[in-house]
């Protein structure tokens, strides 16, 4: 694919923008009970896997750990990589690629919602909520099987 040109706001030189994918993170935090899931306050809404877009200059592992942080104040340790969601209709808003991660929390008494998180709690597999965004639930379903 070609890039668009377009000139610098600041000094006219042609920069060429790509439309690619954009990456995130996702992390399974299991705990005793199951695993943590958010309530999404921004569409696409839903119950979700905490996680969000990766920073310029910011690496997959620690945008999962600042993200887990974020939504759902846990302080994480990551313990694997679970896999690696590209398809292009997994986030209605653009295409993304996730990187998820299996974490476990340090201070599991601190869950508390934060951020995009309009609520935040821990859902065993067998109770799992009915309305997941995005392909989360082809992930936690993957993640429940192994």
């Amino acid at each position: 694919m070609t890039g668009l040109q377009k000139p610098c706001p600041n000094c006219g030189f042609l920069l060429s923008v790509y439309a690619n994918p954009v990456p995130t993170v996702d992390v399974i935090i299991h705990v005793d009970q199951g695993v943590v899931l958010i309530e999404r306050k921004n569409p696409p809404l839903g119950w979700a896997l905490p996680g969000g877009f990766v920073d310029y200059g910011e690496s997959v592992e620690h945008a999962a750990i600042r993200e887990a942080r974020e939504e759902t104040g846990l302080d994480v340790e990551l313990t694997g990589l679970h896999g690696v969601y590209s398809d292009p209709a997994r986030d209605p808003r653009q295409h993304t690629i996730s990187v998820v991660f299996t974490a476990r929390a340090r201070n599991v008494h601190d869950l508390k919602a934060g951020d995009d998180a309009g609520n935040v709690r821990v859902f065993s597999r067998e109770f799992l909520p009915q309305r997941l965004a995005f392909d989360h639930r082809q992930i936690l379903d993957e993640y429940f099987s192994e």
